[in-house]
């Protein structure tokens, strides 16, 4: 059950957009939405770099933490607006990454911007954290997410990670699309007939799930974006870097592809 949703708060123009996502599983889900903003050090850190703590301008730390506080305010109001009953602010004194990653350990699942993945912010939650990530588009305005789902389906640890921490929102959705690209290339991941081991585990989760494989030219980054536009989907699911580090960053593997190009909330987990 998805019961407990993290979501980073900052002053981002794309801040609005991964709100609206949070606030609408918060609602379909009746989860508690957490909203987290960081101050970008710990006071610990901060009292390194300005020198002995007698001597410090502790105006300036202060400013740091007021500055997330106002942004928690700004998202509670929003949040009240969007009709959120179950909310709570949190102020964390550290760099961001590892506030989120520190927050996501009591969430079912983490909210971020995909404008975020230029500084890796998604990628980096996604490979070390708990919890599966789901980033957001900054075109994204309120649409069902878990209406219709592609979820992806490779075969890799990755991938049923990423399925598995999307079970709450599947076993929810109207249609659940598996999709397979070019799955004879890694035979001894899906048997005899591609897809049908995890479409029964599926289903035996409640999940009303459709194998879909495409034998293509296209990447499969590409593809999986192809049958989510084709699909209407509202959420694509996906194992984040399922081959070698090395091979993503260099040759452009799925997780960059669907951070820089999809246009629907995607769902990662590593």
């Amino acid at each position: 059950m998805c019961k407990t949703i993290a979501l980073h708060v900052d002053e981002s123009p794309a801040f609005d957009a991964r709100l609206r996502a949070a606030a609408v599983l918060a609602e379909a889900h009746g989860a508690h939405l957490v909203g987290v903003a960081a101050t970008g050090m710990s006071f610990a850190s901060y009292a390194m770099l300005t020198g002995q703590m007698a001597l410090m301008p502790l105006d300036d730390f202060a400013a740091l933490r007021a500055a997330s506080s106002a942004s928690l305010a700004r998202f509670s109001a929003a949040a009240g607006r969007l009709g959120i009953q179950s909310l709570e602010e949190r102020v964390v004194e550290d760099e961001l990454r590892t506030a989120l990653l520190l927050q996501s350990r009591y969430a079912d699942l983490l909210v971020v911007g995909q404008d975020g993945s230029a500084r890796g912010l998604p990628q980096y939650l996604a490979l070390h954290g708990p919890r599966p990530v789901l980033a957001v588009p900054p075109s994204y305005a309120g649409e069902p997410i878990a209406d219709t789902i592609v979820a992806g389906w490779d075969g890799s640890v990755p991938a049923l990670r990423a399925i598995a921490g999307a079970l709450p929102l599947l076993a929810r959705a109207r249609k659940v699309q598996l999709a397979l690209v070019n799955p004879e290339r890694e035979p001894g991941l899906h048997g005899d007939e591609p897809g049908a081991d995890m479409a029964l585990y599926l289903a035996r989760h409640g999940v009303t799930v459709e194998v879909v494989v495409e034998r293509t030219d296209w990447p499969a980054g590409e593809t999986l974006l192809r049958i989510a536009h084709d699909g209407d989907a509202g959420l694509l699911v996906c194992g984040a870097f399922g081959h070698s580090r090395y091979r993503e960053i260099v040759l452009g593997g799925v997780t960059r592809v669907l951070l820089e190009r999809a246009r629907l909330p995607v769902l990662f987990a590593h």
